[in-house]
């Protein structure tokens, strides 16, 4: 019987249920379409962000104190601890290693450079695409390309191998001639197996920092020149993160064991700072905080913007829901007065208009979300240039969204109609 109710009150209004079932797929295709983006922001967003550089540094944890200018080392080069370049390969061990997505290491030789004219300045030992030996045997190939993306270069980057070096824009100016590409030129240093050498330029290099007043060459070569052989200075690593928050801010020694867990387990620039710790160490692993505040602070306004978006539609759906069940109660009203008269109880009157809401909502929720799904394949492709991929993982979520909001939509009708009374309906008032 209730099952008959039911489905012959389908057949007798179709043009209201219709109205709440369109209100209902309107309402989950947004809600689909915020949602598959919203999870698919950080990821995006994140990688966007690598290519605007490194957001980790890796230094001697026993290190001197740091005379740096402009991102430079300038501190004498027998000073100071060093890391190992055999133990880079470790960084990749790590339990977020797939969210490394480069790194690079930097050795900095004060030198002095004679070309047409006799300059003082530092020589930049460093990677431009290198394979490195990963303890599992497999290899990674890393460097300038992968962390520094956006360096302007006009000619070539130095062959790894190569006696080859490539030369700042400003440091250029100051010597055309003598500094252009495919000049030989001569460094010299007073220290290291190799205190004078020469060098073909290949390149001219913009970074819009201080190695536009450098010269970079091949890590090896700089290895050799100053004397260090398999040392570096310091590692700039490009990890992929998700915004800090306060639990992240803190110190994993005050956790308690699922705290720590959780802590560990989430890809929190703090959490693969410390992991690198373990990786390598004796070092000391600081966010670059210019680059990772930032990326934070936009990926919590995209994520909160979208998450408000997704509220706005569920509220709109469930007033819309209202709006076409207290106008189907008023419709009805004389037939409920006549359930009632007959014995009906006020559950089973509820009952059978929440049965038909929760129909409505798994068929309006399951056609709102391929409708999403699509909406999202859009807006992926217009944001990001590559399409968001629909997750079927949202589908039980969005349905559960659907009966929640037409539950809730159909409260204050339902609650009406379960305090009629039938005697003044019967009698036509």
């Amino acid at each position: 019987m209730f099952a008959r109710l039911v489905s012959e009150s389908f057949v007798r209004n179709p043009r209201r249920k219709l109205l709440t079932a369109a209100a209902l797929v309107v309402g989950m295709a947004v809600a689909t379409a915020t949602l598959t983006v919203a999870l698919e922001v950080g990821d995006r967003l994140a990688r966007e962000f690598r290519s605007l550089g490194a957001n980790l540094l890796v230094t001697p944890q026993a290190d001197t104190l740091p005379v740096e200018i402009g991102g430079v080392d300038f501190r004498p080069v027998d000073e100071g601890a060093y890391l190992q370049e055999a133990d880079l390969g470790k960084l990749k061990t790590i339990f977020w290693r797939h969210n490394i997505l480069g790194f690079t290491p930097f050795l900095d030789v004060p030198t002095h450079v004679s070309s047409a004219a006799k300059i003082d300045t530092t020589m930049i030992g460093t990677w431009y695409e290198h394979s490195v030996p990963v303890p599992d045997g497999t290899t990674f190939k890393t460097g300038i390309s992968v962390t520094h993306p956006w360096w302007k270069i006009e000619g070539r980057w130095f062959g790894d191998a190569a006696n080859e070096v490539v030369v700042g824009a400003a440091l250029a100016a100051k010597d055309h001639d003598g500094l252009a590409i495919g000049r030989t030129i001569q460094v010299a240093h007073g220290a290291g197996t190799n205190p004078s050498a020469s060098l073909v330029v290949t390149g001219i290099v913009s970074t819009g920092g201080a190695e536009d007043n450098a010269i970079l060459v091949p890590l090896a070569f700089a290895q050799d020149f100053s004397g260090h052989a398999g040392q570096l200075r310091q590692v700039f690593v490009s990890a992929l993160t998700k915004p800090a928050d306060a639990f992240a801010a803190r110190d994993p020694k005050s956790l308690t064991p699922a705290e720590y867990d959780r802590w560990f387990c989430s890809p929190y620039i703090s959490s693969i700072s410390y992991q690198i710790e373990q990786a390598l160490p004796g070092t000391d692993v600081r966010a670059i905080r210019r680059v990772a505040e930032t990326e934070g602070n936009i990926l919590t306004h995209v994520s909160t913007l979208l998450w408000i978006v997704t509220l706005a539609a569920l509220i709109a759906a469930a007033l819309a829901v209202a709006a076409t069940s207290a106008t189907t109660v008023l419709e009805r009203r004389g037939e409920i007065g006549i359930m009632k008269a007959i014995g009906a109880t006020n559950t089973l009157v509820t009952g059978i208009f929440l049965a038909e809401q929760l129909m409505l909502a798994m068929v309006g929720g399951a056609v709102g979300f391929v409708f999403g799904a699509g909406l999202a394949r859009v807006l992926g492709e217009s944001v990001f240039g590559t399409p968001a991929p629909p997750r079927i993982v949202l589908l039980p979520v969005v349905l559960a969204l659907a009966a929640i909001v037409a539950v809730m939509g159909s409260l204050i009708p339902l609650r009406r109609a379960a305090h009629f009374d039938p005697a003044p309906i019967l009698r036509g008032e």
